[in-house]
């Protein structure tokens, strides 16, 4: 598509419009999302709940553009250039193609310089229908619920070795250093543990990251940062299953740990150190006063 920005407004609406309420995601397989592969940018659909197909906020005309610019220069500049170092990043649709998840103006660069295809990575965010599998499949009436971002893979802190080679060249990320001693211990003491990401990875990417790490995870919502609307409306639906199901939460962040009970609401907060050193050991004792308190 080789059009200037009102056009191409004008097709992203099109588009959103078209196919608001007739596409809905569809598990990958596990050969689809293992790899980047090239995926027809033609297949690829605009997301109705990320800011690029707000009117309000975007397509921003002038990333695009810094975009077709990139295009343009390594078409000069090599053969058969490989576009964007990262990957779009992408959920299959039924009944066909792929709903941007990641990368919107990446992919609207190449649809204006009429570049067929583009590295992409297919993955498989968390539905609702995931969470309401998550609840009815859990062990325990406790949870414990941590960012992923924020928390688990702190940057700056210390961290737990990286897996081994070749597994580290997918599983890239670091783990806080405390947190799979602590993970086990809490489910010692009978707790599910939920973990909540903005980014878009895949369920089983996750899952099987602790798995490598000897824990485990019970929950796992993922793709919260730009779907506000649907993790809304999901929590309103879903607010009486968890509270029936999970007693009690523990919320547990960088400098504190906040103890709800899921009927009441009434929580107590208990404040930690912030002390990389000492972080789990903090939670460990709390949630041990809180075990015998109980008991």
């Amino acid at each position: 598509m080789n059009a200037g920005k009102t056009a191409f407004d004008e097709y992203v609406r099109g588009e959103v419009e078209k196919n608001r309420d007739i596409y809905h995601p569809v598990k990958a397989g596990i050969l689809r999302r293992l790899f980047v592969r090239y995926l027809a940018c033609k297949k690829m659909h605009p997301n109705p709940d990320d800011e690029f197909c707000n009117p309000s906020i975007g397509p921003n005309d002038e990333i695009i553009g810094r975009y077709a610019d990139e295009i343009r220069r390594k078409r000069i500049k090599e053969r058969n250039p490989k576009l964007f170092e990262e990957p779009v990043m992408v959920e299959r649709i039924s009944p066909d193609g792929y709903m941007l998840l990641n990368g919107h103006h990446r992919w609207a660069a190449a649809m204006r310089m009429n570049v067929p295809k583009i590295r992409s990575k297919v993955v498989d965010v968390t539905q609702e229908s995931d969470i309401r599998d998550m609840i009815r499949n859990a062990k325990h009436d406790k949870r414990v619920t941590l960012d992923l971002d924020e928390v688990v893979f702190r940057a700056g802190e210390a961290m737990e070795k990286a897996l081994p080679f070749p597994l580290s060249l997918h599983y890239k990320e670091r783990m806080r250093s405390g947190i799979p001693a602590l993970f086990n211990y809490l489910k010692t003491k009978g707790y599910d543990i939920w973990v909540y990401s903005e980014k878009y990875y895949s369920m089983e990417h996750i899952r099987h990251y602790f798995f490598l790490h000897h824990t485990w995870v019970d929950g796992i919502v993922t793709g919260t940062g730009r779907r506000q609307g649907f993790l809304e409306d999901t929590r309103k639906k879903l607010a009486s299953a968890i509270a029936e199901k999970y007693q009690q939460t523990l919320h547990i962040d960088n400098n504190s740990l906040l103890c709800i009970d899921s009927k009441t609401k009434a929580y107590e907060d208990y404040p930690l150190t912030g002390n990389p050193e000492t972080w789990f050991r903090e939670i460990i004792q709390i949630v041990g006063a809180l075990d015998k308190h109980e008991g």
